[in-house]
């Protein structure tokens, strides 16, 4: 598969690049961004982490908002941040929405038309962009982790929960834990996947860590979550996957941050405790 650099900047005495590539899951052009730390770029294959955007992102919102990449070259881990969802003019998109269609992907495989096709974004995260980092990377495939913030930290979480085997770590910013059970969610799967609400309890943290076989194996979650966050109430309940995981007996760091809102502020405000959370777990 050819890798097209777009652009590469020294940082933190790493590197961060941009890339694009022809996705064969999307059937569209891919850009995702890699941060490579020191240890990375004299040759050593090192830890890496995924993170995944929310609602009308692309790649560039954590590369260029989060403030992540001075923590992740002290300890020495690498980032990749993909785009939200399939992109090009032969993409079905509804124009009218900014919660469905481009830049909402959820991170599921879609099996309604017209989306199909192109909305096969848990494929692309899991399978073909970790299978093409790791073989065009200085990158360890198995100490790695996985991160994302609302929408995106739905993906976290449930791609975590779904592929222990692959992911061996996970944290989130005011995630969406139950999407089954709120607009965002509903509107999405009912679109993507269908009316039959069963089908819906696959891509669910919550229902997935209810039902994991692996319950009470899974290293700690992280989520910090703000309490002046404008969608905490109605889309994002994040009391819900804390019942979920008491049941479970899953460990949870759930962190309410007073005052702190949805925007990337926050992000950067928290990013290094995230980037400090996987390496321990990773090291």
């Amino acid at each position: 598969m050819t890798l097209k650099e777009i652009e590469k900047h020294a940082c933190f005495g790493g590197s961060l690049a941009v890339y694009e590539h022809q996705s064969a899951a999307l059937s569209c052009a891919m850009k995702f961004s890699i941060f490579l730390p020191p240890k990375a770029l004299a040759g050593e294959k090192v830890p890496f982490l995924t993170y995944l955007s929310g609602l009308t992102c692309t790649h560039d919102n954590f590369t260029t908002k989060a403030g992540a990449y001075a923590a992740a070259s002290r300890d020495n881990i690498a980032i990749i941040a993909p785009d939200t969802s399939p992109r090009g003019d032969d993409v079905p998109d509804d124009v009218a929405s900014y919660d469905f269609g481009k830049g909402a992907g959820f991170y599921i495989d879609a099996a309604q038309e017209p989306w199909a096709k192109h909305f096969r974004m848990e494929s692309y995260i899991a399978d073909e962009l970790n299978k093409l980092v790791i073989t065009e990377f200085p990158l360890l495939a198995d100490k790695q982790g996985i991160f994302g913030h609302s929408m995106g930290g739905h993906g976290a979480l449930t791609l975590y929960l779904k592929y222990p085997g692959l992911y061996q770590s996970a944290s989130a910013f005011s995630p969406i834990v139950a999407p089954a059970q709120v607009p965002w969610g509903q509107k999405a799967f009912k679109g993507y996947l269908g009316e039959d609400e069963t089908a819906w309890q696959a891509h669910d943290a919550c229902a997935l860590i209810e039902k994991s076989s692996a319950r009470n194996t899974f290293p700690p979650i992280l989520i910090d979550q703000g309490s002046a966050d404008q969608f905490l109430e109605a889309q994002l309940k994040p009391h819900l996957f804390e019942v979920a995981c008491a049941k479970a007996g899953q460990n949870l760091i759930l962190r309410m941050q007073d005052g702190y809102d949805h925007s990337y502020y926050f992000i950067q405000s928290f990013v290094a405790d995230h980037i400090a959370h996987h390496a321990r777990i990773l090291a």
